[in-house]
């Protein structure tokens, strides 16, 4: 089974969550941002072992920590979709801009396509392609743990923001509406920042997207 802890990182308080097979104890971390040394003690003290960095999107909250920690850990970068190939290149300038320590850019190891999945140790999780906040944004859905990783595509009571380049609103209503949506109410999502919440209570209550 799939387990999760979700770290705030950064001075945006981003959810980096590490996430592992409760069998095999072999972990990933999604969206490293910041805070790496923190990130890699509390991998320690839940006794799961890094195996691969899992990105959503290439924003420096997000993504800033992705190249020193792949370097340090000997880690395989998964993620974001081709997509955000542009954001990847600027990390040293999103770096200088917002204040944020120095971050390399990097190269994935593997790029992710709509209907991909990524797995840890037992445990498969479908990949889903929800440009909008960024073009190449990506999800992380476990079925079986009713569980999604959406980044910054939705957050409780709200939705990420699309006034960034290349950010299109209305692709982002359509990526919630036609990717999000059909995982099913009672999938419990973990955004990019804020509280979870569950598809269900976003979908009545989110002004933003209600009755989407």
């Amino acid at each position: 089974m799939l387990r999760y802890q979700t770290v705030p990182v950064t001075p945006f308080a981003q959810n980096c969550s590490i996430v592992w097979c409760d069998e095999t104890r072999e972990a990933a971390v999604i969206d490293p941002g910041g805070e790496l040394d923190r990130l890699i003690a509390v991998a320690g003290q839940l006794g799961v072992t890094l195996r691969a960095i899992w990105l959503t999107h290439a924003h420096i909250d997000h993504a800033g920590g992705t190249a020193e920690l792949a370097e340090r850990l000997n880690l395989p970068i998964i993620g974001p979709h081709p997509g955000d190939q542009f954001w990847i290149d600027g990390l040293p300038q999103q770096s200088a801009m917002f204040g944020f320590p120095p971050a390399g850019h990097f190269m994935p190891t593997r790029w992710l396509a709509d209907g991909d999945t990524v797995q840890i140790g037992h445990c498969t999780l479908k990949v889903r392609h929800c440009p909008g906040h960024t073009p190449g944004h990506v999800v992380f859905h476990s079925p079986e743990a009713q569980r999604a990783f959406v980044g910054d595509v939705l957050f409780a009571g709200s939705i990420g923001r699309t006034d960034f380049p290349q950010g299109n609103h209305a692709q982002l209503i359509s990526s919630i509406r036609e990717r999000l949506w059909p995982m099913g109410d009672e999938t419990v999502f973990i955004p990019g920042h804020g509280p979870e919440s569950t598809f269900g209570e976003e979908r009545r209550f989110n002004p933003y997207v209600k009755g989407t």
